[in-house]
């Protein structure tokens, strides 16, 4: 197992989701069915916060093909093929990739050509949420 493959991380990850999104009420969390989203620890976070858990049916891509395109995109449009000279270097590139150009410039069809940060935004202001 893996430094970041523990129940901790992906709680660690969860707490700080929820209190970007200013504590959001009556969220689905989607997820496979890793052990970290299957463990005590993460499912007593999520009763915490009031969310509703839902979990890919074992072997099925399609049921996270969400995931599954956003790696495919990684994959094709940022990692190079050379690959990184060390651990440090592929977290910090492969960071500026997702919370930088692909959450905050890439357009994705899905959201009719915007970023997931501006559908997130219109989302909020067309429910009245500040």
């Amino acid at each position: 197992m893996g430094v970041h493959d523990g129940p901790e991380y992906a709680v660690k990850a969860l707490d700080h989701a929820w209190e970007q999104r200013g504590q959001p009420e009556k969220v689905m969390f989607h997820s496979d069915q890793g052990s970290q989203y299957a463990s005590r620890k993460f499912r007593q976070r999520l009763w915490r916060y009031r969310m509703t858990q839902s979990m890919s049916r074992r072997g099925n891509c399609w049921d996270n093909a969400p995931m599954e395109r956003l790696f495919r995109s990684l994959k094709s449009e940022w990692i190079p093929a050379i690959g990184y000279r060390d651990l440090p270097e592929a977290q910090k590139d492969v960071g500026s990739y997702l919370m930088g150009y692909y959450n905050r410039q890439r357009p994705h069809a899905f959201n009719d050509g915007i970023s997931p940060v501006a559908a997130e935004e219109n989302l909020k202001i067309l429910s009245g949420i500040s």
